[in-house]
C-alpha cells in the first residue's frame, strides 16, 4: 500500500502560525477559525507586496521548524510504516524549504518517510527562481491508494488515480468546498484517518 500525505495543515499547524505571523507583520487579525480561504492573500486581504513578504517570512527555516505537529500525525504514520506501508510526504513548499522541512520531519520521529516538493499551487513566484524536487510528469506516474490532503486546490492532482481514496483533513477553508467526483471523505483528526486506513 502507498499513501500520499500533505505537509502543511495535515502534519503541522501551518495556518495557525500564519494567523499569528500576519499580526506581527501587518497588525492584521484573522483568527484561525475565520480562515475561510486556502488562498492566504485572500484570507488576510493582503496586497501583492504584503503577500510576498509574508510567504518569504513564513518559509524561513526557523519559522518552518517552529510549527506544531498536528496531534496524532507521527504516531499514525509510524504505525503505517511499521506495517510495511510506503508513505510519501508531498508538499507544495519549494525546494528551498526542503532542508528545514526534512529536519522538522526528523525531529518529529518521521525520519523514515519520503519527502517531495511539488509545485501544486504555482507559488514559486514568491521566491524568485525557486525549483521543486518533483516534476509534475513524474508525480503523475506515481500511484497511491490513499491521500491525506486539506487543500481544495490540490484535489485536482488526484484525477489520474480514479481508485484513490482521499481523506480530507477538516479545516475551515475546505468546509464549504464541493468535492470532485471520486472517493472523498472528510476526517476531523488523525485517529479517524488511522481507523479508516487500518
Amino acid at each position: 500500500m502507498k499513501i500520499y500525505v500533505d505537509f502543511d495543515d495535515c502534519l503541522c499547524e501551518t495556518a495557525k502560525s500564519f494567523s499569528e505571523l500576519v499580526v506581527g507583520l501587518f497588525d492584521i487579525h484573522v483568527p484561525y477559525d475565520n480562515m475561510k480561504y486556502f488562498n492566504l492573500q485572500k484570507t488576510f486581504s493582503l496586497t501583492d507586496e504584503q503577500y510576498e513578504h509574508m510567504m518569504i517570512e513564513g518559509h524561513k527555516p526557523e519559522v518552518l521548524l517552529s510549527y506544531d505537529e498536528t496531534p496524532g500525525a507521527s504516531t499514525t504514520i509510524n504505525s503505517w510504516i511499521d506495517k510495511g506501508i510506503d508513505v510519501s510526504i508531498i508538499t507544495g513548499r519549494p525546494a528551498s524549504a526542503y532542508e528545514p522541512s526534512r529536519q522538522w520531519l526528523d525531529e518529529h520521529n518521521l525520519d523514515r518517510v519520503n519527502l517531495f516538493c511539488l509545485d501544486k499551487y504555482g507559488r514559486d513566484n514568491f521566491i524568485k527562481g525557486s525549483s521543486f524536487t518533483l516534476k509534475l510528469e513524474d508525480y503523475y506516474k506515481m500511484h497511491f491508494d490513499y491521500a491525506v490532503e486539506d487543500s481544495p486546490m490540490a484535489f485536482g492532482f488526484f484525477s489520474h488515480l480514479p481508485e484513490l481514496k482521499v481523506l480530507v483533513y477538516d479545516r475551515p477553508w475546505n468546509r464549504d468546498c464541493e468535492f470532485p467526483e471520486g472517493d472523498f471523505r472528510r476526517c476531523n483528526d488523525w485517529e479517524t484517518i488511522r481507523n479508516i486506513v487500518g
